[in-house]
């Protein structure tokens, strides 16, 4: 059975003239807008913080609702006390509000995890015996190594959306039409930014009688997720990319996996009824529902704060938010173009949309120097390297990822592939002006070199004293 290997996006690519009107509305306060930093050339800055795709600043939203409730905290779930019961409350008033973000089905769960990563090992961990996992080598380490205990299939990088839904369809048609399986699939590339056809993945997945979990952790900041529409089975998201901090994250989705699996972490609060046998031996009832995989004290505030996020970004209106963005990566995009030695990487092509993170890489610049030179410069922060996706980037550039050239000089030979990438990334909270100030810098730098001189400690390029 297959399916039409016509691709969308997760949200419209097209906005109203009323949304694009309020495209350059001012951005949502976050914490540290007001912070200054020093320059190596003398004097402070304020911060441009544009590594959101590693973590995004904390809503002044969230850090709100969370100060407010501090003073209120209690343990959750075993006390009787007046805080505890209401800790108890807020944490599973939580749960309702992120089943109300992801568009979920009546029947879902929703279990509060550390992070994306901790989301996909403990989905891993609930693997039927038996089950066949299918991920392409382009998903960021979370997604493609929590599955070492399941025959895996690794698809090879897909050049178009067109070409994912045929590269799976085909891998799936050679499976055992009657075991279990899963696909497990980004939403948006965390090296690209490239939105990926979750519904028809989704779709050629259910047509071959294999399920679906949609990594979010870079879509969710950006684009409303519903379970329903995009029709996966389960989704995974992280709060400090949410701009949510405490180190939390969810996995929602299918109980009867969740249900019918050993508890991810075993102790208390997974356990119902523990009981000594006459053998000296325990008996232990485990939960059925999502206490069963949230063994120990959960994490009240993580939770909290991830609901709070959830409904900040829904109040200020996604039409809004999504235009917002996409105006200020046109602004990026072009400026950038206009700098003939930076080559922007893409795996769909440049017409492909994407959320707000770019990889790129310069011409006669080591991606580390480059990145320590927009930082200690001109108090920009982005990121270098192979961004927890190595394969990917091997594929978008070639060469050897593990090579890094030396500090101040290319990574690649002339006529070779560069080795590293710089990522920028940003969102909700990135003011223009921070990405007017990288784009200028990148050019002056480009043109007239860094100013300072760098060093390599600990395989980073730093400034030298």
């Amino acid at each position: 059975m297959s399916v039409s290997t016509s691709v969308s996006t997760p949200v419209s690519t097209s906005v109203s003239a009323a949304a694009a009107d309020r495209s350059v509305r001012p951005p949502l306060p976050v914490l540290g807008r007001d912070v200054t930093v020093p320059l190596v050339t003398g004097g402070e800055v304020a911060y441009a913080a544009l590594d959101y795709a590693a973590s995004a600043p904390a809503l002044q939203r969230v850090w709100d609702d969370v100060a407010a409730y501090a003073p209120y905290y209690g343990s959750v779930h075993r006390g009787a006390g007046y805080l505890s019961q209401l800790s108890t409350e807020l944490f599973e008033n939580a749960r309702g509000t992120v089943a109300e973000f992801l568009d979920c089905r009546p029947t879902d769960q929703v279990v509060f995890t550390r992070s994306t990563t901790d989301s996909l090992n403990l989905l891993a961990r609930a693997l039927p015996a038996g089950c066949e996992v299918f991920v392409f080598e382009t998903e960021h380490h979370a997604a493609l190594l929590p599955w070492r205990r399941a025959k895996v299939t690794y698809l090879d990088a897909p050049r178009s959306p067109r070409q994912a839904v045929e590269t799976l369809e085909r891998a799936l048609a050679d499976r055992d039409p009657h075991g279990p399986a899963l696909v497990c699939v980004t939403g948006a590339s965390n090296v690209t930014g490239e939105l990926w056809p979750v519904r028809e993945l989704a779709a050629a997945a259910h047509a071959h009688g294999a399920r679906i979990v949609l990594d979010a952790a870079q879509l969710a900041p950006h684009h409303p997720v519903s379970v329903r529409d995009l029709d996966v089975d389960w989704v995974a998201f992280s709060g400090h990319k949410l701009y949510a901090p405490f180190g939390s994250g969810v996995l929602a989705g299918r109980a009867d996996w969740l249900r019918e699996a050993e508890p991810y972490l075993a102790g208390g609060g997974a356990s119902r009824r523990v009981a000594r046998r006459a053998d000296g031996g325990v008996d232990v009832e485990w939960h059925e529902g999502a206490a069963r995989h949230e063994a120990g004290s959960p994490n009240v505030i993580g939770a909290h704060a991830i609901a709070s996020a959830c409904r900040a970004l829904t109040e200020a209106g996604w039409e809004t938010l999504v235009a917002r963005e996409r105006h200020l990566l046109e602004r990026v995009r072009a400026g950038l173009a206009g700098i003939p030695q930076v080559r922007v990487l893409s795996l769909f092509g440049d017409d492909a949309p994407r959320v707000g993170v770019l990889s790129f890489v310069v011409d006669g610049w080591s991606s580390s120097h480059l990145a320590a030179a927009l930082s200690a410069e001109y108090g920009i922060g982005v990121r270098d390297g192979l961004f927890c996706a190595h394969p990917l980037v091997r594929a978008l550039l070639g060469g050897d990822p593990h090579t890094r050239g030396e500090c101040g000089a290319p990574e690649a030979a002339p006529g070779e592939e560069p080795l590293h990438a710089v990522r920028v990334s940003f969102g909700a909270g990135t003011p223009e002006e921070h990405l007017d100030r990288f784009v200028t810098a990148v050019g002056e730098l480009v043109r007239h070199g860094a100013k300072w001189t760098y060093r390599t400690e600990g395989g980073r390029c730093v400034p030298a004293v």
